[in-house]
């Protein structure tokens, strides 16, 4: 019987899952108490022949693929906690690459009480080849694009309102319940809303690490967080203490936006406010950039790191505001 059941929400990853399974078979736990639980939503590329290419030629170690006939990521993650035996149970997800100790020390942490689910923080890599994917990569790690996101750049220990990847024991189901499947997208943060809620403990340790390969293109990234804000807006509606700034942010700055370019048309003092307020946004986002392009010797994130950090700000914001406006029309 394994103690540690690894779950993997899953589709069309041909290019990363041979990846992940790699890194989970070298773990430095011990690979007899590890199965690896994979829910594909019925992939249509070459994600499949890739896990059973891998099983075949690691037969040591335990990998289940079950369907996820839903199709969103709470349900497969659901589908993989139901299927599997462990004690513990360590979510990743099929675009990631964990460190070698990083079952180890989610267990390690989990045992020593120290929060009912554990996280660590992504190392982010490019998805993809060219200056964009590299740009996108930064700017999901820069604080100017995620805020007070922790888990994507800090050093330090402690509380926080999620983590990605969580790790817990098998029991907190028990407590808390499953991931709310009604939600296709925040199902991590809804999911520790209610851990809180319980009086647990999401904790996050600098000292577990995995890679996270964010988007390869622009038009990805936009429908990432089109969705994220779409859906980030019906989760608050049930917890609503849970609204942070930098959820705030992105919406707030859209609609003054629209505010400001509605009521230019007729009053001049709005015209100069529009322009003031997207200039000053842009030359943040240009700073940002040259700070970046000097960092890095790359004078093309000067132009790459605005474009991504204003992509997910304003996709963020009109997923949000489209998510409102659509609650208020079905009320």
């Amino acid at each position: 019987m394994p103690k540690v059941s690894v779950i993997v929400p899953c589709y069309n990853e041909e290019k990363t899952i041979g990846l992940l399974l790699e890194a989970i078979f070298c773990q430095s736990f011990p690979r007899t108490d590890i199965e690896v639980v994979i829910a594909d939503g019925f992939s249509t590329d070459r994600t499949r022949q890739v896990i059973a290419d891998f099983q075949r030629s690691h037969a040591e170690m335990a990998i289940l693929m079950v369907d996820n006939l839903r199709k969103t990521i709470p349900s497969a993650l659901n589908s993989s906690i139901q299927a599997s035996r462990g004690e513990y149970i360590v979510r990743l997800d099929a675009h990631s690459v964990p460190a070698l100790d990083y079952v180890a020390r989610c267990v390690a942490a989990l045992d020593s009480g120290i929060g009912e689910n554990v996280g660590g923080v992504w190392q982010i890599e490019p998805g993809g080849k060219g200056w964009i994917a590299s740009s996108i990569a930064a700017a999901a790690a820069h604080p100017l694009g995620v805020g007070d996101a922790l888990y994507r750049f800090t050093s330090r220990a402690g509380r926080v309102d999620t983590v990605p990847f969580g790790a817990f024991h098998r029991s907190l189901i028990d407590k808390v319940g499953y991931y709310d499947e009604t939600l296709l997208t925040n199902e991590d943060y809804e999911f520790n809303a209610r851990v809180r809620e319980a009086g647990g403990i999401v904790w996050l340790d600098p000292a577990i690490r995995s890679v996270y390969f964010a988007r390869p293109n622009l038009a990805a990234l936009a429908r990432q967080y089109f969705r994220y804000g779409f859906w980030k807006y019906r989760m608050l509606k049930r917890y609503p203490g849970t609204l942070r700034w930098r959820q705030a942010l992105p919406p707030v700055f859209l609609l003054s936006l629209i505010v400001l370019a509605l009521f230019s048309i007729f009053w001049s003092q709005a015209r100069m406010g529009l322009v003031v307020e997207a200039g000053l946004y842009t030359s943040i986002l240009l700073v940002a950039g040259l700070r970046l392009a000097q960092q890095r010797k790359d004078a093309r994130y000067i132009i790459g790191i605005p474009l991504a950090i204003a992509v997910m700000h304003l996709t963020w914001g009109i997923g949000f505001l489209v998510s409102v406006v659509e609650s208020l029309l079905n009320a």
